[in-house]
């Protein structure tokens, strides 16, 4: 198994269908990094104000974390994980955007 899958997950997950199903996906890039573009219905949270913001994520959604390149909304899935939500890292939002 790769590095990147023993990182992020080594099993393939259908965003697709999760977004069908009501997922909310979570960019936690900067506002200045979301504004410049991002997937389409994506809530920007940037990583630092994940923790403040956590009120304003409805509990009985799955979540779909992205930024860049995976590494800050895989800090973001371990937080919001811990605060006992369903959620998945979606790695960086061009790649996630392709599979939705």
């Amino acid at each position: 198994m790769s590095i990147l899958k023993k990182l992020f997950g080594g099993t393939s997950i259908d965003f697709a269908t999760l977004v069908k199903q009501g997922a909310m996906i979570i960019d936690v890039r900067s506002a200045a990094e979301f504004k410049g573009g991002h997937v389409k219905g994506a809530v920007n949270f940037p990583l630092p104000t994940l923790q403040a913001n956590l009120s304003k994520i409805p509990k009985n959604k799955t979540i779909i974390t992205c930024c860049a390149s995976g590494m800050r909304s895989g800090s973001a899935k371990s937080l919001l994980k811990a605060a006992g939500y369903d959620v998945h890292n979606g790695g960086g939002w061009m790649s996630l955007k392709s599979k939705i």
